[in-house]
């Protein structure tokens, strides 16, 4: 059975500096597209979700977070 990403709408990304994602289709104007759901747990516990078009997409608004996260840290 694959890990589910969310029950009961919590994310089950618990552990820290790792990430989780699922893929799932959804349809606009009589297609459909493919999107993934991306859910990464920080060091220090926060987490960051996101949802785009490809994989590649949603670790580099991930890694934008993580600088803008590291950057209002200073």
């Amino acid at each position: 059975m694959a890990t589910r990403l969310t029950v009961n709408g919590v994310s089950t990304t618990i552990t820290p500096d790792t990430e989780q994602y699922e893929r799932f289709m959804s349809a606009h104007r009589g297609k459909r597209i493919l999107f993934y759901q991306y859910d990464y747990r920080a060091t220090d516990g926060t987490l960051f979700s996101t949802v785009a078009k490809t994989l590649k997409e949603c670790r580099q608004r991930r890694d934008e977070w993580l600088n803008k996260k590291i950057n209002n840290s200073k």
